[in-house]
């Protein structure tokens, strides 16, 4: 998995250092799970942070023995960003292309914006709690706030 959050530049270390735990990287099934479940519900954004959200991927993983160690519970959320961000990427493209110039200029800039608001407000975990129970926290800030962005992308090709 490539992480692109410097808020989890750390864990990455962790995880080079220590070995990812088993069956905690996202998978085809988990990917088809998440994508099935975005179109299900791609008309309503709600509903689809309801059932789409953790349910399917991280919360099981957060279950088994791998995901019930901090950094377990870590790579579990980032198995689910990971699918979600490149629903995100795809979402992001698809209406990218359905805009005029001047849209994807402020495309660009409000996408820029949504980054460093999600980057500095899931690192705030880290700084509130100064210990290792913000490394799950934080991931899973990053997952969802992911999720939220792919399922919001979404909605607004179908404006």
């Amino acid at each position: 998995m490539t992480l692109r959050f410097p808020l989890l530049a750390g864990l990455a270390a962790v995880v080079l250092l220590w070995g990812v735990p088993q069956g905690v990287a996202a998978n085809a099934k988990d990917t088809a799970a998440i994508r099935a479940c975005a179109a299900k519900y791609a008309e309503n954004v709600d509903e689809a942070e309801r059932r789409c959200i953790f349910k399917l991927v991280a919360d099981p993983c957060t279950e088994k023995p791998a995901g019930q160690t901090t950094l377990g519970t870590a790579e579990c959320y980032g198995a689910e960003q990971e699918i979600w961000d490149a629903l995100l990427n795809e979402n992001f493209r698809a209406l990218r292309d359905d805009l005029d110039d001047g849209q994807k200029t402020k495309l660009r800039d409000m996408q820029r914006a949504w980054i460093a608001y999600r980057d500095t407000t899931c690192a705030f975990y880290h700084d509130k709690i100064q210990g290792t129970m913000a490394t799950g926290m934080a991931a899973a800030c990053v997952a969802r706030e992911t999720a939220r962005r792919a399922l919001l992308l979404k909605s607004f090709q179908g404006l």
